[in-house]
């Protein structure tokens, strides 16, 4: 798959095709792309269950139409008050488990998200009600969605961590096994949670009825969650992380996401020349994965909850604190590689409308299926995203009361020199600013067209989502001279098959000065790129 699709007056991306429809169905009735996304959002919840739901976290990076400056949304729940690092070791753990009530310990943060993003739809000309934006969520949610593929396998693959979770038998399972490919799955108490959410508006998750079933779900399973925790948050809006290039202005989410470590590749790649570099040769992926290991050691250094960190995240684009890491990349040998964090489950979506309002969003329960605990009342599957929390006190995403995990997850933004606007983004925990990297210097600097730059063949260095090497691991697609360029270099090269769901879901829309739009959806995916 090759051909960009184009359009002109609406474009949206999405890894499951239902969602990018919902999201093209909005725009069609005259919404932006902001409100096209919360109903992308809440259709894939539904349809694509093992990689992200309700009861996750979300982030949003927006481009305002005219110029404006953009907009990020923080919809990332906090550790609840009751745990600590002596609340675990108490219980006999020395990790935070990462199945199972007790990783299901930080509060979910999506639809605050939701909210706050309608507010802001709104701000930009938005009008349609909650109950249009979850209108298709709901009657699939009810009526049933076909089981793709990936959720099978990953049902499959992960059965034994999952099939004793309070809840997720009855939810998930048919008979006590993985549903079949095809068949039509319901969630007839997710429909009613979020037929609610459209009486009675989003903030009603954390604060009234909703909330105090939801907590007294928690409660049930053994969740450490309470109704404190939801009342006590809301999402909010935050400045995105700004990176000056040559080819333009970059915008990525501010901590504790991985947002400045896509910038920091980025910036490294800028000062090496990449331009210069043959695209998808050996020399381009060796200098975009020791760009990686550069901004990786950033991360795992300084990157945490922004009230916990000891530097500002933003000072660490500058031309004094890169310095030192651009100098520390050598061109002709692979540098040593220690081991990535865990694995991640994600969706992507991303919208342009006509107006040219840009949005680039994720969303995410962790794991797959994250803790796999499903409330009985709500239908909400929790995250288990504190399970991301170090219980060592001197690490620096180390468990505090209220505190906010780490997280992979980052939606990318570009508004580029040319008059170009760009979202782009993939699913897959270390694997997303490397793809990021990828999509986004194909598109911006080689030419190539989001399609093409999504579908060519992909590398990843240490951990992703079904992936626990950390090897550096390149789709198979390379030509041979590329894998031995690699290797040459030192690089601990694995050859996977050709088109690898390891190398995550990612997607791209392009808006081109003339209004025109063109995107790429991933062949790796269930997605598509839905316009008009």
């Amino acid at each position: 798959m090759l051909n960009a699709v184009r359009a002109t007056r609406g474009m949206a991306v999405a890894s499951h095709s239902l969602a990018a429809q919902s999201a093209l169905a909005v725009l069609r009735e005259g919404g932006n792309a902001i409100e096209a996304i919360i109903a992308g959002a809440a259709t894939i919840a539904v349809a694509y269950p093992h990689m992200n739901g309700i009861g996750g976290d979300s982030f949003w990076t927006i481009a305002p139409p005219g110029g404006a400056p953009p907009i990020g949304i923080e919809a990332c729940g906090t550790a609840a008050r009751a745990i600590s690092i002596d609340w675990y070791a108490e219980r006999g753990f020395e990790r935070i488990p990462g199945r199972g009530p007790l990783s299901a310990c930080t509060v979910a943060g999506t639809v605050s998200g939701w909210d706050v993003a309608a507010e802001v739809a709104r701000a930009h000309g938005g009008t349609l009600p909650p109950s249009r934006l979850l209108e298709d969520a709901i009657w699939y949610a009810e009526h049933g969605v076909p089981v793709t593929a990936s959720q099978h396998e990953n049902t499959r693959r992960k059965y034994e961590e999952l099939v004793e979770q309070p809840g997720f038998a009855q939810t998930f399972l048919v008979d006590g096994d993985a549903p079949a490919t095809g068949s039509l799955q319901q969630q007839p108490a997710l429909a009613n949670t979020l037929r609610r959410l459209t009486r009675d508006g989003f903030d009603a998750f954390y604060r009234g009825e909703l909330a105090r079933e939801t907590a007294a779900d928690l409660a049930a399973v053994g969740s450490p969650v309470a109704l404190d925790d939801l009342t006590a948050f809301r999402a909010r809006r935050v400045t995105p992380l700004h990176l000056r290039h040559s080819m333009g202005d970059l915008y990525n989410m501010t901590p504790p996401t991985q947002g400045l470590v896509s910038l920091i590749i980025l910036a490294i790649l800028d000062r090496l020349g990449l331009a210069t570099v043959p695209v998808d040769g050996a020399e381009y992926v060796h200098l975009i994965v020791e760009a990686t290991k550069q901004a990786f050691a950033v991360r795992d250094r300084y990157v945490t909850d922004p009230d916990h960190m000891t530097i500002d995240a933003q000072d660490a684009l500058s031309e004094e604190f890169l310095a030192p890491y651009v100098a520390a990349i050598a061109r002709d040998r692979a540098k040593p590689w220690g081991r990535g964090r865990v694995p991640a489950d994600t969706v992507w979506m991303g919208a342009i409308d006509a107006n040219g309002c840009a949005v680039s969003f994720i969303q995410s329960i962790y794991h797959e299926f994250g803790s796999g605990v499903v409330l009985p009342q709500t239908g909400i599957n929790w995250q288990n995203r504190g399970c991301s929390f170090s219980l060592d006190p001197n690490d620096v995403n180390a468990l505090r009361p209220g505190k906010k995990p780490f997280h992979t997850l980052n939606p990318a933004l570009a508004r580029l020199h040319d008059g170009r606007t760009m979202v782009y983004g993939t699913m897959g925990g270390d694997g997303q600013p490397q793809t990021q990297a990828a999509v986004f210097t194909r598109c911006a600097l080689f030419g190539q067209s989001p399609q093409e730059a999504v579908t060519a063949p992909r590398w990843l260095l240490g951990r992703t989502w079904g992936s626990s090497s950390d090897s550096l691991k390149l789709e198979s697609r390379f030509p041979r001279e590329v894998l031995d360029g690699l290797r040459a270099l030192g690089h601990d090269v694995e050859v996977l098959g050709a088109f690898e769901e390891t190398m995550g879901h990612a997607g791209a829309i392009v808006r081109h000065a003339d209004g025109t739009l063109e995107g790429g959806a991933d062949p790796r995916s269930d997605g598509t790129v839905a316009s008009f």
